[in-house]
């Protein structure tokens, strides 16, 4: 795959994740009934939700920041990923497998965006002389 091709796939993922998690995380800050009712449902407390707002609004907006923050970058992915994770198993304990489709769109989303970072942005780990004895 050329470099052009994972330029493509990577702000493809990243312009949908960004309106997947920053419409979630605006409808969780304005107190949207249904996105609230859901989250109740599933037992998070009103605190959290407001939480989890503000940081898919600041993920969301570091995801946007072209060739910056890359470190930050992986955090919001990491973050990313639990959140997914987590609406994945709370929706299978308490609404069932059906209810869990959203999550796991998300995952394969997510994951091939993070895989197309991760070709973009190669790291590479410089130890201090100190870090070597």
């Amino acid at each position: 795959m050329n470099a052009k091709t994972t330029k493509i796939i990577y702000w493809t993922g990243i312009i949908l994740t960004s309106l997947w998690f920053g419409a979630s995380g605006f409808f969780e800050l304005t107190t949207n009934k249904l996105v609230w009712e859901i989250t109740q449902l599933l037992g998070y407390p009103a605190h959290f939700i407001y939480i989890l707002g503000v940081m898919k609004i600041s993920g969301v907006i570091t995801l946007l920041i072209p060739n910056r923050l890359l470190r930050l970058k992986e955090w919001v992915f990491a973050g990313i990923f639990f959140d997914i994770i987590f609406a994945f198993f709370s929706k299978l304990a308490v609404l069932g497998f059906g209810a869990t489709i959203d999550a796991i769109i998300a995952f394969v989303m997510v994951s091939v965006t993070y895989a197309m970072f991760r070709r973009l942005y190669s790291v590479t780990y410089i130890l201090n002389s100190k870090d070597e004895k």
